[in-house]
């Protein structure tokens, strides 16, 4: 192997720049990880220093932090923007900045990962910022590879979390029915070609498409993600133009949400590409799609697969039950009833109008909470104690009621089960925000 060399990764808490820091690290290179904010815990191996790409919008904003130098990585991207950080900045000034920095401070080696699609067939302000950065590096003289990567798979990466959730599902409705092309590559197999690259000095910009060995059309790559997390062949029917761009519209406006207008109209452009050059620097051919998952590792996968879908479904069904259960009490069910509940445990008058009304606005804003609240676990403990009140309460008063044919007490038992694995799933595995 040639001499280990220092080499800077920017964006190195991102998904890929986690796994290429870490090959780097393997391959005996001294790293250094340019990261937006440092981390609480940090490797005793890895030097980290702050890099705000937002504001590195000059070369002289980047001159101190290459000093001594030798590789420079950008793996900084975002699919989306929001809270001010926008692809004009991130995508285009500031890696041109960055870029025409290098060249000043005479690094060895630049190697930008961009996108496949970032061509002159680009029309997504995505592929298009992508391009920008990539058109200036390759007008100056400093010797780098642009790296085109499809989407990539990896056990921690957004894009492979959405298509096993996707694949995951009993009926799955696909745009057109699925027939865009796709030529996914395995995260392992971008680390060893950045592997492969790193040493290397090559004469001018060298530009390469990082895919698959092959082509799949969407229904096929969902299709071989379920059979591989061992759920059986995939049920789905094709979902009309207009309401794939409906659905995009609407998660527009959610922000954890991969779907958008900009999103659906990249996948509808089939990107694909001829991956000899990749072939050639890898050594081999690289992983097809139905590899990527290790069958020690389905049980993982499918059952992260399933609860992305699940636990959302779990958590608006519980907002449903309260906010129905609040508007039912409210005046939907007889209200001379309540009341006549109310006079079992001892309630009547001034003070049952409180309990009746001041519990039904309750559950209501429980409903509300549990649809809209980012951080809910003070909130599932208000709702299992509320409901362990309740059963309590009915149970000295009304004790019939665990007799009764439609079980009034006997369903807040799993109400309280569910309730507890959703706030033990977000405080243990980071959930919440899905």
């Amino acid at each position: 192997m040639a001499k280990p060399r220092t080499v800077l990764v920017l964006g190195a808490n991102g998904f890929l720049g986690r796994h290429i820091v870490s090959a780097l690290m393997a391959q005996g290179h001294s790293v250094i990880a340019g990261v937006r904010k440092l981390p609480a815990s940090s490797h005793p191996d890895i030097t980290y220093i702050e890099t705000d790409f937002t504001k590195g919008l000059a070369p002289q904003d980047w001159l101190p932090v290459l000093e001594g130098v030798d590789v420079v990585i950008n793996a900084v991207g975002l699919l989306r923007e929001h809270d001010g950080q926008t692809f004009d900045t991130l995508h285009e000034q500031a890696p041109a900045a960055l870029f025409r920095a290098c060249q000043q401070s005479q690094v060895g080696l630049v190697i930008q990962i961009s996108a496949l699609g970032a061509d002159e067939a680009a029309a997504s302000a995505y592929h298009l910022s992508k391009k920008a950065a990539d058109d200036v590096l390759r007008t100056l003289d400093i010797p780098a590879f642009i790296l085109q990567p499809s989407l990539v798979f990896g056990p921690d990466g957004s894009s492979a979390r959405l298509f096993t959730m996707l694949a995951s599902m009993p009926v799955l409705p696909l745009p057109g029915g699925g027939c865009q092309l796709l030529q996914p590559v395995h995260i392992h197999d971008l680390t060893a070609l950045v592997q492969a690259l790193t040493p290397l000095n090559p004469a001018g910009t060298i530009t390469i498409a990082v895919a698959g060995p092959q082509a799949l059309t969407l229904r096929e790559y969902t299709d071989l993600l379920r059979r591989q997390m061992g759920l059986g062949p995939l049920r789905a029917f094709s979902l009309h133009r207009i309401l794939a761009k409906l659905a995009a519209q609407a998660g527009q406006w959610m922000s954890s949400s991969l779907l958008t207008p900009e999103t659906l109209a990249m996948l509808e452009r089939s990107n694909t590409a001829d991956i000899e050059d990749m072939r050639f620097f890898l050594g081999r051919d690289p992983t097809p799609v139905a590899s990527f998952i290790n069958p020690a590792e389905a049980d993982g996968w499918r059952a992260l697969a399933l609860l992305g879908w699940l636990q959302p479904l779990l958590r608006f069904s519980i907002a449903v039950v309260w906010i129905v259960t609040g508007l039912v009490s409210l005046g939907l069910y007889p209200v001379e009833e309540s009341y006549a509940l109310l006079a079992e445990v001892g309630l009547e008058g001034t003070a049952a109008s409180v309990a009746l009304y001041g519990a039904a606005l309750l559950d209501i804003g429980f409903g509300i909470a549990t649809l809209w609240l980012r951080k809910r676990r003070l909130l599932w403990q208000m709702q299992i104690t509320v409901i362990l009140g309740y059963t309590l309460i009915l149970s000295w008063f009304i004790p019939a009621f665990w007799l009764h044919p439609f079980g009034p007490l006997l369903k807040n038992l799993p109400m309280v089960a569910l309730i507890y694995l959703l706030m033990t799933l977000e405080r243990q595995h980071g959930l919440s925000r899905r």
